[in-house]
């Protein structure tokens, strides 16, 4: 798709978010919500694969540039607020996609709103990443975000101290780790005080989940993918073939070509 158009979607609060629209803006398609450690400028690559939708909108939630500040009263309420106030000015998607917190933001908008179709690769649950609030809280309180890429890396995601050291040796994709670790410690909080009812994405018409095959079952984005699996009345499971978490960073095209498929 060509070069993106960018609107700006101001908040109550004073913050605002901004958009990145691919492809006929008039048209309705794809609604792109990224999670943490993550911006739209990460997902340019996905979206600009995509073949089978007529728009993609990706949104830059708030913590990231050029979007605003998360505020001083940041939840997850607020990011399910966000992303409603996106669809009212950018316009009703065919589907909401969602990866990883975007995943669940999507799925607890659902819970209020009726949507058509959500999508979801691998939606984190409220107990993701708990153990590593203490680390991260030090760190962030004294703004060593070094130590924060660190411990999101090895504490959270469960990489390897070596596949670590080989990011710090690329500089200009540390800075970029660093600069998205910013907001990561209120957004995880934010994750951990939410609550999940009964309810969990009620109101969409489908829903489809995407889980990367190196990540069922396993810790921790298998098990937690699997815990917001079991709390959904109905929805589609899709493995992608030899992917985990990061398919949009190792694979952009197999994941593009899966949402093109899904696409009504």
């Amino acid at each position: 798709m060509e070069q993106p158009i960018q609107k700006k979607v101001p908040r109550p609060d004073g913050s605002w978010v901004s958009v990145d629209i691919y492809g006929d803006a008039a048209e309705p398609g794809l609604l792109m919500m990224p999670g943490v450690m993550s911006d739209a400028h990460s997902w340019r690559h996905v979206a600009r694969s995509l073949e089978a939708w007529a728009s993609v909108s990706v949104v830059n939630r708030r913590g990231r540039a050029p979007s605003g500040p998360l505020g001083g009263q940041y939840s997850l309420r607020t990011e399910v607020d966000d992303l409603c106030a996106v669809i009212e000015v950018v316009g009703e998607p065919k589907a909401v996609f969602g990866w990883s917190y975007g995943g669940l933001i999507a799925l607890l908008l659902a819970c209020e709103r009726p949507m058509s179709h959500v999508i979801a690769y691998e939606p984190v649950d409220p107990t993701f990443g708990n153990a590593a609030l203490p680390s991260l809280h030090a760190a962030d309180a004294v703004q060593d975000w070094d130590r924060v890429v660190g411990i999101v890396n090895e504490q959270v995601s469960g990489f390897s101290t070596k596949y670590v050291d080989a990011l710090r040796a690329d500089h200009g994709a540390w800075s970029t780790l660093r600069r998205l670790s910013e907001p990561l410690y209120s957004e995880l909080q934010a994750l951990s005080d939410a609550e999940l009812g009964a309810d969990l994405g009620s109101h969409a018409a489908v829903i489809d989940l995407i889980v990367g095959e190196r990540n069922i079952g396993a810790e921790p984005y298998g098990t937690s993918f699997q815990r917001v699996v079991s709390r959904l009345r109905g929805c589609t499971v899709h493995p992608l073939a030899s992917q985990g978490h990061l398919a949009h960073l190792e694979d952009p095209a197999a994941l593009s070509r899966l949402l093109d498929k899904l696409e009504d």
